[in-house]
């Protein structure tokens, strides 16, 4: 089976690629297993959610699936308190960029129902199937590449997108170049009552235990709700993801209570506490006829809530290389795909050092150290123009 491009996953940065080439006129096809989401249910919230930045939004709604999502369960954010483990303290308000909102917190449940129903409604083919391996082509460019799938199948595309997440078969099989460092970390998320409103306020403290944060989230018939999300060390994680589940509430809850210093009041663990392994990627993010996108070509750390957002910087950098291509080069022409890796080389880098030094920083215990990170947060917080810079800055990813 000849496809012009076949996307290898469907999560939300493989749906958003299949749908934002289809929408500049090329032919798309969708491989990975059906999946449906149903619809949410009031008061019950997806256990992941995303900081979408105003990048990505602007891109959601040019797919036409922003405007899809219910806007009952979609959090503006509107500004962001930063706290170091000292007196180091940065307050971003979307007003410093003449800007309505910082970003938006959405559920991942929700961007991936609309997305599937967009896509259906698009009429992009989806192959109920998986792939499995990749095999390299015999021309001169050793273009021409199969993908084997699932079910025995073998599929020739003119370009391969993996974006089959973290795992990628199709980057492995294809010998696509990849690293990966482990933080010794896990990240867990779960939904929190709060006796005070958020007021629109992201909350983040950077702490000797990790990197906490409290986002804001719509409120429910008890009363405000933020969704913890909270890069811890692994053996502290691994120890409350292994207790009973009141015990663990409790234990969390107390955890908060000292970590969030009061900020919001009272917080109450209202859903299930899932944790997930935090590394640091980085894949090559193309092979002979493949483009990578999203966390199957890189991933970074969670404190500044930007994976997404870099995988839907994949997405609108690819489409708009292909679909500017000349016309008589194929889709997954190399010519055409390094220029898909130059167009994301400098913001996936930019993002890499920034995570990766702040974590390092706020890592480091001696003393020197401790000072300087605290005066630097208190130096960013005096200037003006330095905050206006760091919201341009997350704002284009």
């Amino acid at each position: 089976m000849k496809l012009q491009i076949l996307v290898c996953g469907a999560g939300i940065v493989g749906l958003s690629c299949a749908l934002a080439l289809a929408r500049k006129g090329q032919r798309v096809a969708v491989l990975a297993p059906r999946n449906d989401v149903p619809a949410a249910q009031s008061d019950v919230y997806h256990p992941r959610v995303y900081a979408i930045s105003p990048a990505s939004q602007r891109l959601l709604d040019e797919l036409g699936v922003w405007q899809m999502l219910p806007s009952a369960r979609i959090a503006p954010v509107q500004a962001m308190e930063i706290c170091g483990d000292g007196d180091g303290r940065v307050d971003l308000h979307a007003w410093q960029a003449a800007r309505e909102n910082l970003a938006w917190i959405v559920e991942s449940g929700e961007i991936e129902r609309v997305l599937i129903q967009a896509v259906r409604m698009f009429g992009i083919e989806w192959l109920d199937d998986r792939c499995e391996g990749w095999l390299e082509g015999d021309g001169p460019h050793k273009q021409g590449g199969v993908v084997v799938t699932a079910a025995g199948r073998r599929m020739q595309a003119d370009l391969f997108v993996g974006a089959d997440g973290a795992a990628s078969r199709l980057r492995e099989s294809a010998g696509i170049r990849h690293q990966s460092r482990s933080y010794q970390d896990t990240g867990l998320v779960t939904h929190l009552d709060a006796e005070r409103p958020h007021q629109g306020t992201a909350l983040q403290w950077f702490r000797e235990d990790g990197v906490l944060a409290l986002l804001p989230l719509p409120d429910t018939a008890v009363g405000p709700q933020v969704s913890m999300v909270w890069s811890m060390r692994e053996a502290q994680a691994e120890a409350l993801l292994g207790m009973p589940r009141t015990e663990q509430a409790a234990e969390l809850e107390r955890r908060l209570a000292h970590a969030a210093q009061g900020r919001l009041g009272m917080l109450r663990v209202r859903s299930a506490l899932h944790g997930f392994p935090l590394s640091l990627d980085q894949a090559q993010m193309t092979g002979p006829g493949i483009a990578l996108v999203g966390d199957a070509a890189h991933r970074v750390h969670p404190l500044a809530g930007q994976g997404l957002n870099l995988g839907l910087g994949d997405v609108q950098a690819l489409s708009e290389a292909v679909s500017r291509r000349e016309r008589f080069r194929a889709a997954g022409d190399a010519r055409v795909l390094r220029r898909y890796q130059r167009a994301r080389a400098e913001p996936v880098l930019a993002m890499r050092l920034a995570t990766d030094g702040l974590h390092r920083l706020f890592g480091a215990q001696a003393a020197p150290l401790a000072w300087l990170r605290n005066a630097g947060m208190r130096w960013v917080d005096a200037l003006p123009f330095v905050k206006r810079q760091l919201i341009e800055g997350a704002s284009r990813n």
